[in-house]
């Protein structure tokens, strides 16, 4: 389970390369990546809409790199730009087996920058790699399914793997971690997208404690023959999630604008269900109703909020609400 918009730049390096970017991140800020697993596809994971090509699941690394080899070229690339250092991989990156350590040493000579890992959540079980997490600045979780037949379905996990035992640790994980969580899911049409199973990932993610849920599909060539969905039905499903939840839309790669007229209520209304950033505001609202938010925020009944490195636009009333545990 990767994250698509980090991933794809992998495409414009050689294969070999362990270091590439810096990209800059609409959600994280400049990164530079680092791929745990730079010669071949390693994952426990075969997901339908993965943009690598299909590949056997695996419970290990068969293929790795060293500590000194990573940090000796994250050296060479690290300056004062970067937000943030994202350990990822064709692959799990949570595979890789000397993670520790590599956390450590980045640690000692990060300086300032922010670290970050892409995850799919699965070795979480493992407690050694629960522990190497904790010390991470930030780490992003990929949540697509929480009933076991449409995890199987859209994830094609390895035959160990079971979601009741990964929803139980990111649980655990969220209410011991100190950082910053992401939760990411990626909607596949015909698959998780049904009311039935956002109704349970919703009930589950009011269990855990995340800094910002993000929504996605698929942006690029997928591995097997599905397909996303559109931002409309993007915005349709963020609308049945409890509103306490820090849910974001981050798929808009092909989105259309809508051009919707909302009155003054309506857009009070449509933030306090669903809190917009500019972008969902440049798609959603036609340019009069752009004028009227503008003078709510003038007169101080909207405010922005920040979740993480993205904007919110909120009714100023929801600033101190807090989500009942």
């Amino acid at each position: 389970m990767q994250n698509i918009s980090l991933m794809s730049v992998i495409e414009s390096v050689e294969k070999n390369n362990i270091i590439f970017g810096p990209i800059n991140s609409r959600r994280f800020g400049m990164s530079l990546g680092i791929d745990l697993s730079p010669s071949r596809k390693q994952c426990n994971f075969d997901c339908l809409y993965c943009e690598l090509a299909p590949a056997a699941t695996v419970a290990n690394q068969k293929e790795t790199i060293s500590v000194h080899e990573i940090i000796n070229e994250l050296q060479k690339h690290l300056d004062e730009n970067i937000d943030v250092i994202t350990l990822t991989a064709n692959g799990e990156p949570t595979l890789y087996p000397y993670l520790d350590e590599l956390i450590d040493a980045i640690n000692a000579i990060k300086g300032n920058t922010k670290t970050l890992i892409l995850t799919n959540s699965a070795t979480l079980v493992d407690e050694k790699v629960y522990k190497s997490l904790l010390k991470l600045d930030q780490v992003k979780l990929s949540l697509d399914a929480v009933t076991p037949e449409v995890f199987k379905k859209i994830d094609r996990p390895h035959t160990s793997i079971k979601i009741e035992d990964i929803i139980q640790k990111v649980q655990a994980f969220s209410k011991e971690y100190s950082g910053k969580l992401f939760i990411e899911i990626l909607f596949v049409h015909g698959l998780n997208d049904t009311q039935e199973e956002v109704a349970k990932l919703n009930e589950v993610l009011l269990s855990i404690n995340a800094t910002r849920i993000d929504l996605g599909t698929i942006d690029r060539p997928p591995a097997y023959p599905v397909i996303g969905i559109s931002y409309k039905e993007l915005h349709e499903l963020a609308q049945l999630f409890n509103n306490s939840l820090p849910i974001h839309i981050a798929s808009r790669q092909h989105a259309e604008a809508n051009n919707t007229n909302y009155n003054n209520d309506e857009i009070r209304n449509t933030l306090d269900k669903r809190p917009l950033t500019q972008e969902d505001i440049e798609l959603l609202f036609d340019d009069a109703s752009k004028q009227r938010l503008q003078k709510l925020l003038d007169n101080g009944e909207i405010i922005t909020k920040k979740l993480g490195a993205l904007e919110f636009y909120i009714p100023a009333t929801n600033s101190k609400r807090r989500r009942q545990k």
